[in-house]
């Protein structure tokens, strides 16, 4: 099974392409698609082209994009909506299968957290992958994070399903200790023993060390 994610954008839209076969699960092809200038028109075809050679090359199964939940800003709404109907469109051309996660699945699906923040995404993609580093930007470990969620959707990411469990559901403070300071802002320091990212850190109605934006009646 072949999935492609995507995290849909104009300025950058992340791509992944895992494989799970009979061995283990493998990324095949990852990065993100940049696209410059004013006029939207000729970007969106720049962004469609070059998916197409993505998906040409790479010859996915299937097609998981992020679904673009809440956005206050209303002009990054229209553009990524804009760039989501082009993935959409490229995917319709290579009859594709298309399926669509909101941002709090597909951290649930990698970390066990459903407002878990990106550092944490991105050190759960690579401990999963096994990759070297932690993907950048941002745009491609969500991109991974994406593909690796439809994949347990799907039931078939075996040993990786597995792995993300068992780590990304720890409590903050383990998986910090095991990501820094390889993680990008995370490090140990005066008055940050445990390496916590800046919008972390325990003290009155927040026991656990939860990020600032999760407590527990859920995000805030």
């Amino acid at each position: 099974m072949r999935v492609v994610g995507v995290d849909p954008g104009l300025g950058r839209c992340g791509y992944a392409v895992l494989d799970q076969g009979a061995g283990p699960l493998a990324a095949v092809a990852y990065g993100t698609i940049a696209t410059r200038g004013e006029a939207v028109a000729p970007r969106l075809a720049e962004l469609a082209a070059r998916l197409r050679a993505v998906l040409a090359e790479t010859r996915p199964d299937h097609l998981a994009i992020e679904r673009l939940f809440v956005n206050a800003n209303v002009r990054t709404a229209m553009t990524v909506g804009q760039a989501s109907g082009v993935v959409l469109l490229v995917a319709a051309e290579h009859g594709l299968p298309v399926a669509s996660y909101t941002p709090s699945q597909v951290k649930r699906a990698v970390t066990g957290i459903g407002s878990a923040p990106k550092e944490q995404v991105g050190y759960m993609v690579r401990a999963t992958l096994g990759l070297a580093a932690t993907p950048t930007p941002a745009d491609t470990a969500d991109a991974l994070a994406v593909a690796l969620c439809h994949l347990q959707h799907l039931g078939v990411a075996a040993g990786g399903g597995r792995a993300a469990a068992a780590i990304g559901s720890a409590p903050v403070a383990a998986w910090l200790a095991r990501a820094a300071p390889t993680s990008p802002g995370l490090g140990r320091g005066p008055g940050n023993p445990e390496g916590l990212p800046r919008s972390v850190g325990r003290g009155p109605g927040n026991p656990e060390g939860l990020p600032r934006s999760v407590g527990r009646g859920g995000v805030r």
